[in-house]
């Protein structure tokens, strides 16, 4: 083995894997009023928390995340925080009912595990919530790619009449009435709240929602040196970093059913011509033959006007895949087996079908096999965030 692979190894990844975080709290938790002005003047004078950061990379992500935050947006702790409870904050909707985490909440994998979201009013969207892990990886953003930064996709749905039902300047003005906030958008941005300082902030805070250290990482890492004798190796610090990591993919190792679905994604399923890379993504638009009745089935269409786009959405990234169900754009798919017998059987007939779409012909265990790959093999660490206290 060629020791130039230890440069691929960073030191986080070598650690012993992190015990799981505690159970997150539910999004309906946030309640304003409850940090108090004494507390934020307080935290505003930390040392270091208005120095720019850069988040630590689970195992499976990018070692180096600098490249994925632009540089008018820095990352710094009081920044996070503040973008933070602005996802939170129910006060960013016209009538205080909705916030950014109600679709998109922490216990429910970054969704609200519903076929499609309820804005204010009990209003109905037409499209499920995707998960906002690993986003910061994501060229654009919403299932048809009209947002083109996080910053952009933070605006989209405080303007939705649907969704929150609030403009971004009313939102801004909102917010500017409440010292709490108020002290903190002068010590972040030089000054009071605006809907660029808005989207800024929430962005930064959605930038550090990463999730990564699946068996499936601990097993590709592990490649390498399973056929690796320790026996004939001089070098000692090496001999201890192949151990450890031989060590830490037994500690997760995944089960036979998904060793077997792992072959087949990335075999005779084909998953992975659309499902690779870090997030297990293209990060592009395909047409599988779901939701063509329904009035956004123009797709990524509606936003190129090209014809050839009609019906295609985005590849959805697959880390944690089993906590975000229902599943496709239009939560018409409840379970993982349903997803994968969708593509077993060649997708839905149309005139734009992806030409990745085509029968498997998998077996009712390679199903079972596969789903298990996608359950247990894709599944690991949940960020450890909880319900902010609010101004």
């Amino acid at each position: 083995m060629r020791k130039t692979f230890l440069l691929l190894l960073p030191a986080a990844l070598l650690a012993a894997a992190a015990a799981s975080p505690p159970p997150q709290d539910s999004a309906d938790s946030a309640r304003p009023g409850t940090w108090p002005l004494e507390e934020i003047r307080a935290w505003l004078e930390t040392p270091g928390i208005h120095d720019p950061f850069l988040p630590e990379s689970p195992l499976g992500l990018p070692e180096d995340l600098s490249e994925f935050i632009p540089a008018d947006n820095p990352l710094t702790r009081a920044r996070v925080r503040l973008g933070e409870q602005l996802y939170f904050d129910k006060r960013l909707s016209r009538d205080g009912t909705v916030s950014c985490a109600t679709c998109h909440d922490p216990a429910r994998g970054w969704t609200d595990n519903a076929p499609v979201s309820t804005g204010i009013d009990g209003q109905k969207g037409l499209r499920s919530a995707p998960s906002v892990l690993n986003r910061l990886l994501g060229k654009t953003q919403f299932w048809d790619g009209r947002a083109a930064s996080l910053e952009e996709q933070a605006l989209g749905p405080i303007g939705n009449p649907i969704e929150m039902g609030f403009s971004p300047e009313e939102a801004a003005e909102r917010l500017n009435a409440i010292e709490g906030y108020r002290l903190q958008f002068e010590a972040v941005f030089g000054g009071p709240a605006t809907p660029e300082r808005i989207a800024q902030a929430i962005a930064a805070f959605e930038r550090t929602i990463l999730a990564g250290a699946s068996k499936n990482d601990y097993y590709e890492r592990a490649l390498p040196w399973f056929e690796w004798d320790p026996e004939e190796e001089e070098d000692e610090e090496w001999v201890e970093i192949g151990l450890r990591i031989l060590e830490e993919e037994r500690q997760n190792r995944m089960s036979e059913a998904a060793r077997r679905g792992r072959e087949l994604f990335f075999g005779k399923a084909q998953c992975s011509t659309c499902h690779f890379g870090p997030d297990l993504t293209d990060e592009q638009f395909h047409n599988l033959g779901i939701g063509l009745d329904r009035p956004d089935a123009a797709g990524r269409a509606a936003v190129t006007g090209k014809d050839e786009d009609w019906g295609k959405f985005k590849t959805p990234g697959l880390r944690n895949i089993a906590l975000t169900a229902p599943y496709m754009h239009d939560g018409s798919l409840a379970t993982l087996e349903e997803v994968v017998e969708h593509y077993n059987k060649g997708g839905t007939p149309n005139r734009n079908l992806s030409g990745n779409i085509f029968p498997l012909k998998l077996t009712k265990e390679e199903v079972r096999d596969l789903v298990t790959f996608l359950e247990e093999g894709l599944s690991g660490e949940r960020p450890p965030v909880r319900t902010p206290r609010l101004p």
